[in-house]
């Protein structure tokens, strides 16, 4: 080889080479990069920076590429490093005076790069002649641990590399391979790299998420290259209890979604947000109200009358586990925009290291945390109008004016008796006399749409503003957020301010501290009471009479009881204005960690979290509301829910003998839950002005109440996590209990399971199937628990009791509860199969679980016959199972250049069954039953035959009928209809659930089309008893019109008549209807702004979205949305009664980083 250097750099070396190296000089290398972990160096020799950037190379088994020219000049102190420190800690405290920086471009992969707002302020000729200079020292000193002979520069190659789309992809590494020379694209994906003229030279290009790519370089000087994205996740990190797998070393059923992906389809609550994302977890939202009202059941039901919510845990803070008002639960109160990621906990493998109350499934949610080097700033923001997307037809004015005369003339027929009177029915024409709401002819002055009056065009906006940053001790998340949504509905709002402030510090090397305080502050204010069944605005905007308007011109507030003869109640702007309800709530959601790191894989982590929840509901009713308020009522009650916990754990981790991997994870738990309750109320006030705020100025002061109560857990958990070869997993978990709920010989109960796995494409014989590129077959049992009762059943209760002696009140107080020592856990077994299976690359990947899980010892607050004494006693009784299948599919269809096209798809079926009870008896739970071998959710009721006809006038005067009159099955044909001839007419829960959403991307746009669908579910609509069953003292529905009448008989809906001459309504299957449905959920079209454009905006990201939310429903359902429940009973799902309508959203958003 011909070696030409110049006379400067002959000196250069003659200098080196002169002078004396001692032996610990000339092995100064070699000891660095030997230094064991644990040991702090504390040599500070001067060192080439290249050298330890080479050197940290082997020590952490990581890839780092730099340029000669960049590095070569620099010399850095040696003792400066810990090498106990993690990589990126060393990277940034040897960089940091050198005007330079590095760029993690893989997970295992850095680029060092200039810091351009110090390069410029360094000669680049001065850098380049040194670093040729001391290149050559570095030859004469022998430092032989580079792999590579540096080349001779020659020239100079330059490109941009980009996303599929064309987008300029930013950090990018650019590898001179078979060298460490390299560099990584800038923020518009342009780089620039020097590589030797001679020779055969190739570019590798890498970037985490993109398959990495090669590039044979010839005579070119600039070249363009465009990156494809790896469609394998395997390598995905995934929380569990306690801890995180990766995704291909996971033996349970457990479903994921990224925070990003939620934010495509922006939503008040978390719940809402869940939706569709994950097999087995159905999420039905049943109120359109500002919040909405969300069920969410993973795999089905487990117990039938405790709680059946999944437990929820927040960056390892355990919620509490409570309804709050009006079926409001704690998970709603946390702010979505918060969410890194949401991990779901399906079958008993992953759920049993929460024991006890992991039966019903656990959801953990780990929010976002800091970010370390330079601050960042983000600000994200979404505007949308919400519309009532239908009207429920309803009558006008003239149609009900000809339904009351119809009512009047099928009087004598139903109630001959009443009739012969002569002063028990008025005819209706003569009442139209009011000249507010009759012209001189008996004609309506006013045809008023309620819903058109009731309904708005509702204005919601929601701002996020986030700061990050850090440094190589530590970092740190600032996050606000307010919300303000409008309600469709006049009168019903909501407001939220939410503010979290995280930190994670490295204290020592072997220590960390960390922590999360959120707090909320949520305002509501609500007009859909839960199970209304009296005068609510819902109902109203269905009853109240069309012939009457809003206000009269003098200003007064018109009523259906203007009209003689209607059952009153006011209108809904009256009722939505002047019933006040407001909900205010504050949360504050907290917890602090540390965690120290006695030896390499042995951690020990200890935590304290807590969760404080204040309720209040204030509420005033103004005097003249008629069936609401006489006189005026205000009351003011207020809840209080605290919890602590903590908790330690011991994890152990360790790979040996090249083929072994253990994770062993040891801990115990303390938690400690306690709730305060009161409730003061008044009435009689002579005006509106103090409302709630004074109840000393109502005249009547009830008696106040208050309750209190407490509980505690102690707990023991344990796993064990063992994998051979990378191909063969198992785990072991197991938890013990111990609950003050339950009597002291059964506190306490051990909950284990057990998972294995196998990852077929790691065997020998699957190299060969390329097409293949994932299999894992995966199963599961075990056994987990549910406690949800309130506290105390175990043991007898004290109540107090009233009585008038001599005029006065008087108090006592006796046992109001008897005791149940043998009360003990509900345990639920489960079973599950899984496979998993990738193929083409992961461009289409499946997976499939098979379940079986059953309910054993269900805790049930059973009534007592009243001889007793007592209503009821908690006990244990009976079994239940859920039988299921789950299947997704995620595929990659199209990418194709600029154009790229993906599908998911998934289906959850659940079958449910009532195995056994004690006694066998059926229990009822508000419009359904509990029978052995049907689901739970059944609506239970007569069976609706239509009416009767005039052919069957002997037959229906066998059951005290007229032609006309509704007609029931007699199904134990004892010739009586009673309610010994209910049965099961339907069922609020589906058969099956699931989404097919696609996703279209070209270039900078994407659109995402989202559909969801249930099916096998039905409607129990409680409005039609009086919206339909009852006419001519309120408003009906249009479906009246096809009422029986002599040339209309095969109907089923009953002959017109007044209320009092014998109506019939029940609870009936003509009120059941099959309520499956699709359902667009999101059509959302969104543009990310080109790295250019936003770098000269000096931005780190700009993207624009729209979007339209429940943009169609197909259903056979008539009511406002197939997707309801207005009672508070646990079964009830699909109970449909004076319903909020879902809106219809359209939204724009802006997300803004910088």
């Amino acid at each position: 080889m011909n070696l030409t250097l110049s006379a400067r750099q002959w000196v250069g070396i003659g200098i080196v080479l002169m002078t004396p190296l001692s032996q610990p000089a000339r092995s100064q290398t070699i000891a660095f990069a030997a230094l064991p972990a644990s040991q702090h160096t504390s040599v500070r020799q001067e060192m080439k920076l290249k050298s330890i950037l080479l050197d940290m190379q082997k020590h952490y088994g990581v890839e780092i590429i730099f340029e000669d020219r960049l590095v070569g000049s620099i010399q850095i102190t040696s003792g400066m490093l810990d090498l106990n420190q993690p990589v990126e800690k060393n990277l940034n405290l040897i960089l940091q005076n050198s005007g330079l920086k590095y760029r993690q471009t893989r997970k295992n992969t850095f680029v060092i790069v200039e810091n351009k707002e110090e390069s410029n302020r360094t000669n680049k000729a001065e850098r380049k002649e040194s670093a040729a200079l001391l290149t050559e020292q570095a030859l004469a000193m022998n430092i032989a641990s580079v792999k590579t002979t540096p080349a001779i520069v020659d020239r100079t190659i330059s490109g941009k590399v980009s996303d599929e789309s064309g987008a300029g992809l930013p950090g990018v590494s650019v590898v001179l391979k078979g060298t460490q020379r390299g560099t990584s694209t800038g923020a518009d994906g342009n780089f620039t790299i020097d590589i030797p003229e001679a020779g055969q030279n190739m570019l590798v290009f890498s970037f985490v998420g993109y398959k990495s790519q090669e590039i044979t370089i010839g005579n070119e000087s600039n070249i363009s290259v465009s990156l494809v994205q790896d469609e394998n996740a395997l390598d995905e990190i995934v929380v569990v209890g306690y801890g995180s797998v990766r995704k291909s070393d996971l033996t349970g059923a457990v479903g994921t979604i990224k925070g990003d992906v939620l934010q495509e389809r922006p939503a008040s609550s978390l719940n809402q947000g869940l939706s569709g994302r994950i097999t087995g977890v159905n999420v039905s939202s049943n109120s359109g109200r500002p919040g909405g009202r969300a069920n969410i059941r993973i795999r089905g039901a487990s117990s039938i009358s405790v709680s059946n919510n999944p437990l929820y845990v927040i960056d390892g803070v355990i919620l509490n586990a409570v309804d709050l008002a009006n079926g409001s639960t704690p998970i709603d109160y946390l702010n979505p925009n918060d969410i890194a990621s949401i991990e779901v906990l399906k079958d008993a493998s992953s759920t049993a290291i929460y024991g006890a109350r992991g039966a019903n499934g656990v959801i953990l949610v780990t929010t976002k945390r800091g970010t370390s080097g330079a601050g960042k700033v983000t600000y994200d923001t979404d505007f949308s109008i919400g519309i009532a997307p239908r009207k429920l037809p309803v009558l006008n004015s003239r149609e009900f004016l000809a339904v009351e005369e119809t009512a009047y003339a099928n009087a004598a027929k139903y109630d001959p008796v009443g009739w012969a009177t002569g002063t028990k029915y008025t005819d209706p024409k003569l009442k139209r006399t009011n000249p507010l709401l009759f012209d001189a002819n008996g004609n309506p002055l006013y045809d008023t749409d309620w819903q058109k009056e009731a309904f708005r065009k509702a204005f919601t906006q929601n701002h996020q503003l986030g700061f990050t940053g850090g440094s190589e001790k530590g970092s740190y998340g600032a996050f606000l957020n307010y919300r303000n949504e409008n309600g469709v509905v006049r009168g019903s709002w909501q407001k939220r301010f939410a503010g979290r402030f995280v930190f994670d510090s490295q204290v020592k090397t072997w220590l960390k501290v960390g922590g999360t305080l959120g707090y909320t502050d949520q305002n509501e204010k609500q007009i859909d009471q839960l199970g209304g069944g009296g005068i609510t605005a819902m109902r109203q905007v269905l009853e109240a009479l069309p012939i009457i308007p809003v206000k009269y011109p003098d200003g007064k507030w018109a009523s259906n009881r203007d009209y003689p003869g209607m059952e009153g109640g006011d209108s809904p702007l009256r009722v939505a204005e002047e019933r006040l309800s407001y909900l205010r709530t504050q949360t504050m959601l907290g917890n602090i960690y540390a965690s120290i790191r006695f030896a390499e894989g042995l951690e020990f982590r200890s935590t304290i979290g807590t969760n404080v929840i204040n309720q209040r509901n204030d509420y005033f009713a103004a005097a003249g509301l008629q069936y609401i308020s006489n006189n005026g009522d205000a009351s003011v009650a207020s809840s209080r829910f605290n919890s602590w916990q903590f908790e330690n754990y011991l994890t152990y981790n360790k790979q040996f003998a090249k083929i072994h991997s253990l994770n062993a994870m040891l801990g115990l738990s303390w938690q400690h839950m306690d709730r305060f309750d009161n409730t003061a109320r008044s009435q009689n006030f002579t005006d509106t002005y103090f409302q709630f705020n004074n109840l000393g100025a109502g005249a009547t002061a009830l008696a106040p109440s208050s309750g209190a109560s407490a509980y505690g857990l102690n707990s023991y958990f344990a796993r064990l996590n063992y994998g051979l070869m990378d191909k063969y997993l198992i785990t072991f978990t197991g938890r013990i209990d111990g609950s003050s709920k339950f009597g002291a010989a059964n506190r306490y109960a051990f909950f284990p399971s057990a998972a294995v796995a196998w990852r077929v494409t790691e065997e020998e014989f699957m190299k060969g199937i390329p097409a293949i590129s994932n299999l894992k077959i995966r199963a599961s049992y075990g056994a987990t628990g549910n406690s949800e009762i309130p506290a105390y059943r175990a043991l007898a209760g004290m109540s107090s009791y009233d009585a008038i002696f001599g005029g006065s009140r008087n108090i006592g107080i006796g046992v109001g509860r008897m005791s149940n020592s043998s009360l003990q856990w509900e345990k639920t077994q489960q079973v599950d199969m899984g496979i998993e299976l990738g193929l083409f690359s992961n461009r289409l990947n499946l997976e499939l679980d098979l379940y079986r899980r059953k309910v054993n010892d269900m805790l049930l607050d059973a009534p007592l016959p009243l001889s007793s004494g007592y209503s009821s006693i908690f006990t244990n009784i009976g079994s239940m199972e859920n039988k299921g299948v789950e299947f997704a599919v995620n595929s990659t269809n199209i990418k194709a250049g600029d154009f790229s096209w993906s599908t998911t798809f998934n289906i959850s079926v659940n079958k449910n069954k009532v195995l056994a009870l004690s006694g066998g008896s059926d229990i009822y739970s508000g419009a359904t039953v509990i029978r052995v071998g049907e689901p739970v959710g059944s609506f239970f009721g007569r069976v609706h035959q239509g009416t009767w006809s005039t052919a069957e006038a002997e037959v229906a005067k066998r059951y005290n009928m007229l032609p006309g009159d509704v007609k029931y099955q007699d199904l134990n044909n004892d010739g009586t209809i009673n309610d010994n001839d209910r049965t099961i007419i339907g069922k609020g829960i589906p058969d099956g659930f699931g989404t097919f959403l696609n996703t279209f991307q070209y270039k900078a746009w994407s659109l995402t089309v989202d559909l969801q669908y249930m099916y096998g579910n039905d409607v129990l609509d409680r409005s039609i008893h009086s919206a339909e069953d009852r006419q001519g003292i309120a408003n009906s529905y249009k479906t009246v019109l096809n009422a029986w009448t002599e040339t209309n008989q095969n109907t089923p809906i009953a002959q017109i008549r007044p209320i009092n001459a014998y109506y019939t309504t029940n609870n009936d299957s003509h009120k059941v209807t099959d309520a499956s449905f699709i359902r667009g959920r999101n059509l959302l079209l969104a543009y990310t702004f080109p790295s250019d454009l936003v770098s000269r905006l000096k931005l780190d990201r700009l993207r624009a979205y729209a979007s339209v939310q429940n943009f169609f429903v197909t259903t056979k359902y008539k009511g406002y949305d197939p997707e309801v429940s207005n009672s508070g009973s646990p079964f009830d799902q699909g109970f449909g009664l004076y319903d909020y309508p879902k809106p219809r959203v359209f939204m724009l958003g802006l997300n803004i980083g910088l």
